[in-house]
């Protein structure tokens, strides 16, 4: 199988080819950046692409961008992230548009070396290999949404707002409505989200961190 590697790790990167060769495959290219994996999987077609998530130059999310720019332009192209990090909505946007011919391990739950070159020969065959972690907190992600999604639009500004730390009487003032509307607004906020009264914890920062997740 002709594979290429990004990986900003140069031993990392290294390791992994050592690992493929002595399988029998071949590594036609190991590339340290998102730009030069989209440059090389065009140039050389291969028929699997290892890539890490947090890549150069900001380490945020260039890998895994990079990966849903390759199946967006060849859903056929097989691509196997390899990571230590789950960028959810990325993986998720890429699990829901097709399945096949895709991976998503994380590096520190890979139980062996025999295991990992299955889950190479799986995906780059077309089938579809995800660690059960990645499924868990894209799941995780996917409820805080459906959440979200039961409040009204007035009730997400309201929510957004409290994310920029104003208080009742500010909220009310910025859409025009009393304090006693905000507050009600509020409430309804906290239910929707079943953030029960509960004196060991702070609803309107439990709320805050369900809008930051979103």
């Amino acid at each position: 199988m002709r594979i290429v590697i990004a990986e900003d790790s140069a031993l990392l990167r290294a390791g992994i080819e050592r690992i493929l060769t002595d399988a029998g495959h071949e590594v036609v290219a190991g590339v340290s950046d998102a730009t030069d994996l989209l440059r090389i999987v065009n140039e050389l077609q291969p028929d699997l692409a290892i890539l890490d998530v947090r890549m150069p130059p900001t380490f945020t999310d260039e890998g895994i961008r990079a990966a849903a720019l390759l199946r967006s332009q060849n859903p056929e192209s097989p691509v196997l992230v390899l990571s230590h990090y789950v960028e959810e909505r990325y993986a998720s946007d890429l699990i829901a548009s097709d399945t096949r011919g895709f991976g998503y391990l994380l590096k520190d739950r890979v139980a062996d070396v025999p295991s990992f070159l299955d889950t190479v020969e799986v995906v780059g065959g077309g089938g579809t290999v995800l660690d059960p972690e990645v499924v868990s907190q894209i799941l995780v992600r996917s409820r805080q949404r459906s959440t979200l999604d039961a409040l009204t639009p007035r009730e997400l500004e309201v929510l957004q707002l409290m994310a920029e730390g104003r208080a009742n009487s500010a909220i009310a003032g910025s859409l025009h409505v009393s304090v006693g509307s905000a507050e009600k607004h509020i409430a309804s906020i906290f239910t929707k989200l079943n953030l029960t009264p509960d004196e060991s914890e702070n609803r309107r920062v439990l709320a805050v961190l369900r809008y930051l997740e979103s």
